[in-house]
């Protein structure tokens, strides 16, 4: 089993089992309640619902430096999600960023901050068809996204390449679909899986090379 990439950052790991297609919503956990960095230091399974962000962080959307949570929160139902175009990292070869881009659909401010839960869902393994996605809580504290606006939790993904083996002897392993909880909701969205990006399952790992980012705000 490879394992690469120690995620310097506090951690939590996101599990679901949900069912929806397209943009659809689906059911799954309860969210739970916000989570410190020390709470998060150990990756294990959980609930895909997201937990909230801590770490304080400026947002380049409408919200302002004095910004506070008094907006209330962008529901399932409020929003799309969909994924950009998967880019190489320059520092660790082998692994790429993977934009998780959320629309707010409806009409009014709402708010939209933390670390979403995500799954991606494939073909058989001997993992399972799941892979339960380890999330680090590293993004904007508060951020509020306007009609039409969006912001982005990015995916951390690394690579399965020819030769490389991962947990309990996963190979080849390629998602269809990745679901996701927005922070403080209960239902998921799914979007569809790039066909050319292979996944090295780490189910096992401490500090896996796979993860979901915290949402930070896109530009204005």
């Amino acid at each position: 089993m490879i394992t690469r990439f120690t995620v310097g950052v506090a951690a939590v790991a996101g599990a679901c089992a949900l069912g929806a297609c397209g943009s659809s919503t689906g059911s799954a956990a309860p969210a739970s309640a916000t989570t410190s960095a020390a709470e998060q230091s150990t990756a294990a399974s959980g609930s895909l619902a997201a937990t909230e962000s801590t770490p304080a962080s400026k947002s380049t959307t409408t919200a302002q430096a004095a910004q506070t949570d008094s907006t209330p929160r962008c529901t399932t139902g409020d929003l799309s999600v969909s994924l950009g175009t998967p880019k190489e990292s320059q520092q660790y070869p082998g692994q790429y960023e993977v934009p998780l881009t959320y629309k707010n659909n409806s009409s009014r401010d709402c708010g939209l901050y933390g670390v979403p839960g995500v799954d991606l869902v494939g073909p058989d393994d001997p993992n399972g068809d799941t892979y339960h996605l380890t999330r680090v809580d590293n993004g904007v504290k508060y951020n509020v996204v306007t009609p039409g606006g969006t912001a982005s939790a990015g995916i951390t993904v690394l690579k399965d390449t020819d030769g490389s083996e991962g947990s309990n002897g996963s190979k080849n392993w390629t998602p269809t679909t990745v679901k996701t909880i927005p922070p403080g909701e209960t239902t998921a969205l799914t979007a569809q899986w790039p066909s050319n990006l292979p996944v090295l399952r780490q189910d096992s790992a401490t500090h896996p090379g796979t993860y979901v980012n915290g949402i930070l705000a896109d530009p204005a």
